[in-house]
């Protein structure tokens, strides 16, 4: 458990850290990041989230890029 304390993806759902970086960024913005159709095409939380769920590599892009976004939040506060 004491690994888990510096983890910002501890106790985040899926859902929340697209969420949180599709209002940082909207949808062009990780469409051009990480070039997946469900951003770039008709995009939603649900297809995409669908997408991410079946696709490790894309998920771990994400979450990739989650962190970048918690790493720009953390230095500003």
């Amino acid at each position: 458990m004491a690994e888990q304390a510096n983890n910002p993806l501890h106790g985040k759902t899926l859902e929340a850290i697209l969420s949180a970086l599709v209002a940082h960024l909207g949808w062009p913005e990780m469409g051009y990041r990480i070039r997946i159709n469900c951003f770039l095409d008709n995009p939603s939380i649900k297809s995409s989230l669908k997408f991410l769920r079946r696709t490790p590599w894309a998920r771990q892009k994400v979450e990739d890029l989650y962190l970048e976004y918690y790493k720009e939040i953390s230095a500003k506060n």
